[in-house]
C-alpha cells in the first residue's frame, strides 16, 4: 500500500487544516473530552459552520448533500478534526438514520428529515436496545400495531443516548409476532414529542447523563413514518450497522489519543523523579498499541475504498469494531496509569459546569477516571465483542 500523499491530497488536507484552523471557535475546543459529553450548544454550533462549508455530511451521495470526496479525502478530514480536539457531531442523525433514509425513504421522507439532519436543526437518537434486547437485537419486544392510519407503540428502549434532547427516534418494532424473530420487525421513524413518550435519565458511570430509558405507552405513529416495507426493518437495521461499525474504530480519536499519552509521559508528574516512558514496561505497552492501530487503520482504510468502490462490506465491520474498542480501552487503560493518584479525584460536576475548584493534577488527569469508566462499554454498545467475533467465525471461517 502507498502511503504517500499525493499533490492533490496534501493540498486538501492543507485547506482542511486552514479551514479548521480560521474556523474552530477556541471556546469550544475538546481537550479532554469524557463520553459524549460535550455541551449540545457547542455540538450546534460547529455543526452548523461545518454545515455552511458544506462538509458536514461528506459520506452522502452528493446529491444529497455529500461532498464527493475520496475515502482518503474523508479519512484525512476525520484525522484533522480530531487532532484540532474539534467537537464530535453525534452520529445519530448523520451517519445513522440519514443513510437509511436516503437509501430506502420515500422522497416525501426525504424532504421532510435530510435537510434537518444537515443544518443540525433536528436531533435524532436510536431506539434499538432493550432490557434483555442488547446484542441479540432480534429478540425485542416493542409492539406496532396497525390501526388505520397508524401503528400504536408500546414498550421501552434503553440506553438511548441523548433521547432527552432529541427531536426524533428511530425505533426498530415487532410488527409480526408469528414469525421470525428477524422477519417481523419493522424500522418507524417517531417524533419524541408524540403523546405516550416518556424519557427517564440513566446517569452513567462516569458520573454524567448522556443514557436514558425511553417508554412508549400507546403512541400513534403515522404508517407514512414507517421505512420501506413492513416486517423488513431487519434489512434496514443491519445497513444502518454496518455504517456505524466503519466509523466506531475511532483511528483518529484512538491515533489523536495515544499522541496525547505520549506526551503525558515524556513528562514527570509532580513529585516524580523520572518521566513515565523511561519505564520499560510502559513503553512495551505504549508500542504494542501503536502497532494495533496502524494495522487498524490500514483495514480501515481498505474498508472505505471497497465501500467507495460499490463492493459490498461484510464482516470486516466487526473486526474494526472488534479492534477499535480494544485499541481505545487500551488507550485509557495507560492514561489511568500514566495519572496515578491524580486520577482518583474525579469530579463529574466539572464536566457539568457547576464545579469552581481546580484540579489537584494535570488537567488532563482528572478526565482519565471518567474516559477509562465510560469506556468501559465501548466492547459491548454497537454489538458486543463477542457478537462479532460469532459474526466473524460465521461469515469468514463458515463455522
Amino acid at each position: 500500500m502507498d502511503l504517500s500523499l499525493t499533490p492533490d491530497i496534501k493540498a486538501f488536507q492543507e485547506e482542511v487544516r486552514d479551514f479548521i484552523r480560521e474556523n474552530l471557535p477556541e471556546d469550544i475546543i475538546e481537550r479532554n473530552p469524557v463520553g459524549f459529553s460535550s455541551n449540545k450548544e457547542n455540538i450546534r454550533r460547529w455543526h452548523r459552520i461545518l454545515h455552511d462549508k458544506g462538509w458536514v455530511s461528506p459520506s452522502w451521495p452528493v446529491e444529497y448533500g455529500g461532498t464527493g470526496w475520496s475515502a482518503t479525502q474523508k479519512f484525512i478530514f476525520d484525522e484533522e478534526l480530531s487532532t484540532c480536539g474539534a467537537p464530535r457531531l453525534l452520529p445519530f442523525g448523520l451517519s445513522m438514520v440519514g443513510p437509511v433514509i436516503y437509501s430506502f425513504g420515500t422522497e416525501e421522507q426525504k424532504q421532510q428529515h435530510l435537510p434537518g439532519i444537515r443544518s443540525g436543526d433536528t436531533w435524532w437518537c436510536q431506539g434499538y436496545s432493550e432490557p434483555g434486547a442488547g446484542s441479540d437485537l432480534a429478540n425485542l419486544k416493542t409492539t406496532a400495531v396497525r390501526d388505520g392510519d397508524h401503528y400504536i407503540v408500546n414498550g421501552q428502549k434503553i440506553w438511548t443516548s441523548y433521547a432527552h434532547q432529541a427531536d426524533w427516534i428511530f425505533c426498530l418494532v415487532r410488527t409480526d409476532p408469528d414469525v421470525k424473530p428477524q422477519e417481523g420487525i419493522s424500522f418507524l421513524l417517531i417524533d419524541m414529542k408524540t403523546p405516550g413518550v416518556e424519557v427517564k435519565p440513566i446517569v452513567s458511570i462516569d458520573g454524567l447523563h448522556h443514557l436514558n430509558e425511553t417508554f412508549f405507552s400507546d403512541v400513534r405513529v403515522p404508517v407514512e413514518n414507517r421505512i420501506g416495507e413492513e416486517n423488513k426493518g431487519w434489512t434496514y437495521a443491519k445497513f444502518l450497522l454496518m455504517h456505524e461499525r466503519t466509523s466506531i474504530a475511532g483511528v483518529a480519536a484512538s491515533r489523536q489519543n495515544l499522541q496525547r499519552i505520549r506526551q503525558i509521559a515524556t513528562q514527570p508528574l509532580p513529585g516524580a523523579g523520572t518521566a513515565l516512558i523511561a519505564d520499560p514496561d510502559f513503553a512495551r505497552k505504549l508500542a504494542e498499541i501503536d502497532v494495533k492501530l496502524t494495522a487498524l487503520e490500514y483495514t480501515n482504510l481498505r474498508s472505505l475504498s471497497d465501500q467507495e468502490a460499490g463492493r459490498p462490506m461484510g464482516a470486516e465491520t466487526s473486526m474494526l469494531k472488534i479492534v477499535g474498542t480494544e485499541v481505545q480501552q487500551a488507550l485509557q487503560e495507560l492514561a489511568v496509569e500514566a495519572a496515578g493518584i491524580y486520577m482518583a479525584p474525579y469530579v463529574p460536576q466539572a464536566f457539568e459546569g457547576s464545579w469552581n475548584e481546580p484540579p489537584i493534577g494535570p488537567d488532563w488527569a482528572m478526565a482519565a477516571t471518567g474516559q477509562y469508566s465510560f469506556g468501559r462499554a465501548a466492547t459491548i454498545y454497537g454489538g458486543s465483542n463477542e457478537i462479532q467475533r460469532g459474526v466473524i467465525a460465521k461469515a469468514v471461517l463458515g463455522l
